[in-house]
């Protein structure tokens, strides 16, 4: 029989660190785009680690929500881009992989720090005995999630599939062609996405890298 409570409970800690994963990934690459020269997010104000501006109720919510009822093994799914705007950068190709390299970066910034977290949480529980586990194990698994979710988005993103990070990274080390092939894909890129998704291609490749990471973490 499926349980209602715990599924409940599950998703609750795990609601946590995917709207902080998702918010500071997105605010990340606003913030990148504004030191070099582009106050596009910041006018939008998408400068903000307030989830609610960075949230899409399809892709953040219910895309998700979806993947996790049908015990999916790989969770994906979507925030609201920021907009940003290349021509307002000196080098805009250069311009535009610093930005996307921002977004990972941050996620794999805070998948250590949620790896701290879990560790500290383990060290107090061996401490303090029984005491205080009420509290401690959710904080811990959240902190597992925490660490897990951020893996996800940040090697996710790195793939490099327009309009993935790692396509606009990519773009940056190659010529002016290479560039336009990229960005002239883009159009094509979420249904090739989903494609890979649905026929397990994507799981395939990219959970054997964040188990990796993961057991190196925890």
């Amino acid at each position: 029989m499926y349980d209602i409570a715990s599924f409940i409970r599950e998703l609750a800690i795990m609601a946590v660190p995917v709207l902080i994963a998702i918010t500071c990934h997105e605010a990340a690459h606003g913030y990148a785009a504004w030191r070099l020269g582009d106050p596009t997010a910041k006018h939008a104000g998408r400068l903000t680690l307030n989830p609610i501006r960075h949230v899409d109720p399809v892709g953040t919510i219910l895309f998700p929500l979806i993947l996790v009822l049908i015990k999916s093994p790989f969770l994906f799914g979507w925030a609201k881009p920021v907009p940003v705007d290349p021509r307002y950068f000196q080098n805009p190709v250069k311009g535009m992989m610093l930005v996307s390299l921002a977004g990972p970066g941050t996620n794999f910034a805070l998948a250590l720090a949620f790896a701290f977290l879990f560790h500290a949480l383990i060290f107090l529980a061996a401490t303090l005995g029984g005491a205080g586990m009420s509290v401690i194990e959710p904080l811990a698994l959240m902190a597992q999630y925490g660490v897990l979710v951020n893996l996800i988005l940040g090697i996710f993103n790195l793939l490099p599939i327009p309009p993935l990070d790692g396509a606009k990274i990519l773009a940056g080390f190659l010529p002016a062609s290479g560039v336009r092939m990229i960005y002239g894909f883009e159009r094509y890129g979420f249904v090739v996405i989903i494609l890979l998704l649905m026929t397990g291609v994507l799981q395939s490749v990219l959970l054997p890298m964040v188990r990796f990471f993961t057991n190196i973490l925890l």
